[in-house]
């Protein structure tokens, strides 16, 4: 595991409890280099957000100043990086295993690690998440068991 991996996963436990408080739900927390340098970036939504009902500028500057002064009292992060909060936006991640429930029947796009089926890129409906973490897709009328474990990136298609 990379060591920016270990910083999100370090992140994340430190800003989902301070998130739930403002009722937010912590969506992916982020740590990479970039062109102007590192950055945390941390995605949030509103908690059972309803259509129009989603995250606002003042929801992110407040959740922002808050986890900025816990990521400073842990020293989370050695290095200098930029703090970024924001909407997961139209194209939502699909991260945990409760997302694959949540937005069963919404369109998704999600990438492989390897191919599956013969091929690495899906875009169907997600019918949901099986106990045994296998995601269930309906790809043209085809069913597709992709393993979760398996997937390397999976996002909501924004309806149009």
């Amino acid at each position: 595991m990379s060591s920016s991996t270990v910083i999100a996963e370090r992140a994340e436990r430190l800003i989902e409890p301070a998130a739930a408080q403002m009722g937010l739900e912590l969506v992916q927390v982020l740590f990479r280099r970039e062109q102007d340098g590192w950055v945390l970036r941390v995605l949030v939504d509103r908690i059972d957000s309803q259509p129009g009902a989603g995250v606002t500028i003042q929801d992110c500057a407040l959740l922002s100043r808050e986890i900025s002064d816990l990521l400073d009292v842990e020293d989370l992060v050695a290095q200098k990086y930029r703090l970024e909060v924001s909407s997961p936006g139209l194209d939502r991640p699909l991260c945990r295993p409760a997302d694959f429930t949540r937005f069963a029947g919404k369109q998704v796009k999600l990438r492989t690690c390897g191919p599956i089926d013969g091929r690495r890129n899906f875009r169907g409906q997600l019918i949901g998440l099986e106990e045994d973490g296998t995601v269930v897709l309906d790809v043209d009328g085809v069913r597709h068991r992709l393993p979760r474990s398996d997937i390397e990136k999976a996002n909501l298609v924004p309806e149009i």
